[in-house]
């Protein structure tokens, strides 16, 4: 079997690149090359390209182009928010208690390692818990809230289970109480609303390439008059706020992407939700004893998400299978694959370390078919069914 054959239902870890995002990427990586701080004409091109992107994305946001700086990826997005919130927080009363943030436990370590950095830092972190469908609860939140909270940060979609967040309602909490709002939006964006307006937030993150978008290209949206600390010091890069010469070509890419994703939305979710459904009905028919991880109202999930748990089978032992078979998925989060701890959000959701270590993440994209998922579905019951018999649990 060729890699050409594989069937990749792994499009939360990331997306086969839009040959439109291409295109727009070639010009920076051919003849507008120059560099966007220099005057001449070269270097004034790749500006123009530079802030067209901008705009671009701030449209589809709805916010001031002013307010996106341009980062490596969402993971320094969310380092950036949670340091740079917090760091100005104590600037501003270096006498006063300590600031306070919050967090919930079904983070990505993206945030929820930064949390814990700055907890060794001196300032007071609270992870608040979730339910056992691994959704946040705003009055949950609300209760944490201290005089010094600083800020929270409730992701607008978890990327494990696919659990959509009440993120309007916890910023309409934190805005009460005068706390500012930050989410990690990655996940959401191409199959959720992400106008910052409805969101009410004042901080969020994305990620181009889980939206057919290039790799190493992300943004931080900071509302206009947000108390921060810039931490990439060393040039006048994006007004001064993030240091090093622009990523020009996939800085183009990002604005490329998120505009399709946007414009593509609704007919996307429709096609991978009845896809997702699909496959969810095909497990459930062909293979005994399985469990659902997470919202069981898919109108509470994402889309293209479906996280199973299949007792009597060790997770990484059936994705090793899986992928023999020409089956790509994940055990959970792509960027702790080969980690042996079992899945943090499951655990927080209450979950045994057994069927954590037992589920298996599907997610589908824009190019799966309904042949892929009836295919796939054969494939998931030989590989369980010999699995289990291997394994003496069946």
């Amino acid at each position: 079997m060729t890699e050409d054959d594989t069937i990749y239902l792994d499009y939360a870890a990331t997306t086969p690149l839009d040959p439109a995002v291409l295109e727009a990427m070639l010009p920076f990586l051919e003849t507008d090359f120059g560099n966007p701080s220099s005057i001449y004409r070269l270097g004034q091109d790749a500006k123009a390209g530079v802030e067209r992107a901008r705009g671009a994305i701030a449209r589809v946001l709805g916010c001031h182009p002013s307010e996106i700086v341009f980062t490596s990826g969402a993971t320094e997005s969310n380092n950036l928010a949670l340091a740079g919130v917090m760091w100005s927080a104590r600037f501003r009363k270096p006498d006063g208690p300590a600031p306070h943030l919050i967090v919930s436990a079904i983070e990505h370590h993206a945030v929820l390692h930064p949390a814990e950095m700055l907890e060794r830092q001196g300032f007071s972190v609270t992870v608040a818990p979730v339910d056992a469908l691994g959704i946040v609860d705003p009055t949950t939140i609300e209760a944490a809230i201290r005089p010094e909270t600083a800020l929270i940060s409730v992701m607008l979609a978890n990327n494990e289970v696919g659990a959509i967040q009440p993120v309007e309602q916890i910023s309409a909490i934190a805005r009460e109480h005068g706390v500012l709002m930050h989410t990690d939006a990655v996940q959401a964006a191409g199959a959720r609303s992400i106008d910052i307006q409805e969101l009410g937030v004042d901080l969020l993150s994305l990620s181009a390439h889980k939206f057919s978008g290039p790799k190493g290209i992300g943004l931080l949206y900071v509302r206009k008059g947000t108390a921060i600390e810039w931490m990439q010091l060393g040039g006048g890069q994006e007004s001064g706020r993030r240091g090093g010469t622009e990523n020009v070509p996939y800085i183009a890419g990002f604005g490329t992407a998120i505009q399709r994703a946007e414009a593509n939305r609704e007919a996307y979710a429709l096609q991978v939700g009845k896809l997702r459904d699909r496959l969810w009905e095909g497990i459930q028919r062909e293979i005994p004893d399985v469990r659902l991880n997470g919202p069981d109202d898919f109108t509470r999930r994402l889309p293209n998400n479906l996280n199973v748990s299949f007792p009597g089978v060790q997770g990484e032992t059936m994705l090793l299978a899986l992928d023999m078979m020409g089956v790509a998925a994940s055990a959970g989060s792509a960027c702790t694959t080969g980690n042996s701890e079992p899945s943090h959000v499951l655990l927080a959701m209450g979950q045994s370390e057994e069927r954590a270590r037992s589920s298996i993440r599907f997610s589908l994209g824009r190019m799966t078919t309904e042949a892929d998922i009836d295919e796939v579905i054969d494939i998931i019951a030989e590989t369980v069914d010999r699995v289990r018999r291997v394994g003496g649990s069946h």
